[in-house]
């Protein structure tokens, strides 16, 4: 197959275009997106020498500037805090720790709610997504998805649809059903219902993760351990919260 794929370039003309676009290395990369938005080489069509393509390495997930093998949401080429698939999302500079050039890394301001492009200090709204049917909760920052956790909502349809804020944090709130609820963030004012860790039984039992994709709680959404932490760590009294 790849012989063939070799044979039938020879015959195409000196100017190769993808996507309408010059392609110079014919790569099927387009020479303005290697530059402005990869930071890939335009005049090569393998950047890191691995033996791959960098359009290929692109669409399967893979840093086309690492010569290891390493996928574009674990890779942080510039090693500002931010790995590379959120930086494409974000529109930052996969080569340049601080894109705006504020004295701020990337990963610093995205983690702290600032817009990485903006160097006057602005910061990017915050929203929470979660879906009942999908069994997931979506993290955004200023219109970007950055995460997606699977959690375990209501049984019998008793979680809440509409939209919703954060009310108040917790790190280890206790139920009137008898658990602690860890990384309690509630969303509605009566404080019935609201968004946290698996919770953990005066016992020490912690409800296990096999329950998240599907209907598991009294009412509130259970995300898995890490998840939690790390949304609860990102998410600020007065964040938005959808659920649909």
């Amino acid at each position: 197959m790849r012989t063939l794929f070799l044979l039938f370039f020879i015959f195409l003309p000196e100017l190769v275009f993808a996507n309408g676009l010059l392609d110079s290395d014919m790569d099927g990369v387009p020479d303005r997106d290697e530059i402005e938005v990869y930071e890939t080489n335009p005049n090569s069509g393998d950047t890191d020498g691995d033996g791959y393509s960098d359009w290929l390495e692109l669409n399967t997930g893979y840093s086309p500037l690492e010569a290891r093998p390493v996928k574009l949401a674990e890779s942080d080429f510039d090693q500002d805090g931010l790995v590379d698939s959120l930086e494409l999302k974000f529109k930052t500079k996969i080569k340049n720790k601080d894109s705006d050039g504020d004295g701020y890394d990337d990963g610093q301001e995205v983690y702290g709610g600032f817009d990485p492009l903006q160097n006057s200090g602005a910061k990017l709204q915050k929203r929470i997504d979660i879906s009942l049917y999908s069994q997931k909760l979506f993290y955004f920052l200023g219109g970007v998805m950055m995460y997606d956790y699977p959690v375990s909502s209501g049984l019998f349809d008793t979680t809440p649809r509409g939209k919703f804020s954060i009310q108040n944090k917790h790190p280890k709130a206790w139920s009137s059903y008898g658990l602690w609820m860890p990384y309690w963030m509630a969303i509605t004012p009566d404080g019935r219902y609201g968004i946290h860790e698996l919770p953990i039984w005066p016992s020490g039992y912690r409800e296990g993760e096999d329950h998240l994709g599907a209907p598991a709680s009294h009412g509130c959404v259970r995300v898995g351990t890490e998840a939690a932490e790390k949304i609860y760590n990102l998410t600020e009294v007065g964040t938005e919260v959808n659920i649909y």
